[in-house]
């Protein structure tokens, strides 16, 4: 089926075969008709799986060709970066149209996106927290919106965002008078509730599949001790059998420590976390999507908030503490049908994470091994000597020692005070 097929405006259509789209994902095949119709949608797609389109096209459809008035689209989602991502996809989209974007997220001035909603720009796509600091200002008027998308309400349930999305919805059109399209990695009870609240009558995709990787992904894992990770990730990488990797980490101190290993030992790599500038975080992306250096270190922030062409690797450098975390960590590779390969390094006391994944994803993740890290080769540790039993209580001798609580005088017991003269 070609995007043609859809009905879509011809300059959206020229757009579309200036990217490379040849024919429409699974998702975009169901998710689009119905929200050209106008409907309420709930999906259920996997990360990569070209669901920005999804939903931008059929908003560029709506919106192009009439005159501004007001924001007309509001897109919620968790991150920076993901906002920054989607809002690339609506201008390459609609570059040959003037529905206009912005962008509202934390970590960068206000005064630019208070003229952006000023203006009334078409399409804004907001991180929760940013938009409510300018709902609280009388320029910040949502009242004309048509169409809502609130992406990735998985991870904003696990980053703690759904009472921001809430208090956002008393300033939005009432349900009935808007489009709301809902798109979610997963659907856990809390999220299935939500989309009871702000959805009418939706159609219903794919809710029931299950939480996988996308295919195309090459899975493995090595088997490594804790301490040699970051040595094996820089061999990797110097052997080049990994060229472009994301790396994912537990925490933001390990993925500034595994940055700098990486550097000292001749690896040209960068970081992307939460306590990095904005700034810093749209260097390090930008960066490694120009292909400055081979490694960029990540925390889950990044999980669902980069969007790297022909990305050939991604390394779970910590094994993630859910199946749905590795699914969204590795896909950052093999975007919209691609290939790529991910790989997860295994320490002996993350076994049974990997065999909860394993169980999850229904397979057996094959282990692949390299001289000199893997643990399992590794010689065994001869136990300790057992310690030397402590010798029995012998009471002391006469005249050895004193008895307790006896004074300094050997055996005459506590001495008197002595009766002052005075």
């Amino acid at each position: 089926m070609p995007f043609s097929h859809f009905g879509l405006r011809p300059e959206l259509l020229r757009a579309v075969q200036a990217l490379g789209f040849s024919t429409p994902t699974p998702i975009q095949q169901e998710a689009i008709p119905p929200a050209l119709e106008g409907k309420d949608v709930l999906a259920c797609a996997m990360t990569g799986s070209g669901k920005t389109a999804a939903f931008a096209l059929p908003i560029l459809q709506r919106l192009a060709g009439r005159p501004a008035g007001g924001t007309r689209a509001l897109v919620l989602t968790p991150t920076r970066e993901l906002a920054a991502q989607i809002e690339q996809h609506f201008r390459d989209l609609g570059r040959h149209t003037r529905v206009s974007t912005a962008t509202i997220f934390g970590g960068v001035g206000m005064k630019p996106q208070e003229q952006a909603l000023r203006r009334g720009v078409d399409v804004v796509v907001a991180t929760p927290g940013r938009l409510l600091d300018h709902l609280r200002f009388p320029y910040a008027v949502l009242r004309s919106l048509e169409v809502l998308v609130i992406d990735e309400a998985d991870r904003m349930l696990d980053m703690g965002f759904l009472p921001d999305v809430r208090r956002i919805l008393r300033h939005l059109p009432d349900l009935g008078k808007r489009q709301t399209l809902f798109y979610s990695a997963t659907i856990p009870p809390a999220i299935a509730e939500l989309s009871r609240e702000m959805l009418r009558t939706p159609v219903r995709i794919a809710v029931d599949r299950p939480s996988a990787p996308a295919t195309g992904i090459t899975q493995a894992a090595y088997p490594v001790p804790s301490g040699l990770k970051s040595a094996l990730l820089a061999e990797l990488v110097k052997r080049g059998e990994i060229r472009s990797v994301i790396a994912f980490t537990r925490t933001k101190h390990r993925a500034n420590r595994l940055a700098d290993y990486l550097v000292r030992n001749g690896v040209a790599a960068d970081r992307i976390h939460g306590n990095r500038s904005q700034s810093q975080r749209t260097a390090a992306l930008g960066g490694f999507k120009a292909g400055r250096f081979p490694v960029l270190v990540a925390t889950d922030i990044a999980a669902r908030g980069i969007d790297v062409e022909a990305l050939s690797h991604v390394v779970n450098y910590d094994v993630p503490g859910s199946p749905d975390d590795y699914v969204h960590r590795v896909g950052r590779t093999a975007r919209a049908s691609a290939t790529g390969d991910a790989i997860l390094f295994v320490s002996p006391e993350e076994e049974s994470d990997v065999r909860s994944i394993e169980r999850a994803i229904g397979l057996r993740l094959p282990r692949l091994t390299l001289g000199g890290f893997d643990y399992t080769a590794r010689p065994v540790v001869p136990a300790m000597p057992a310690r030397r039993p402590t010798p029995p209580f012998r009471a002391p001798r006469p005249g050895r020692g004193r008895p307790f609580g006896s004074s300094a005088g050997g055996g005459r017991g506590p001495r008197r005070p002595r009766m002052s003269s005075r």
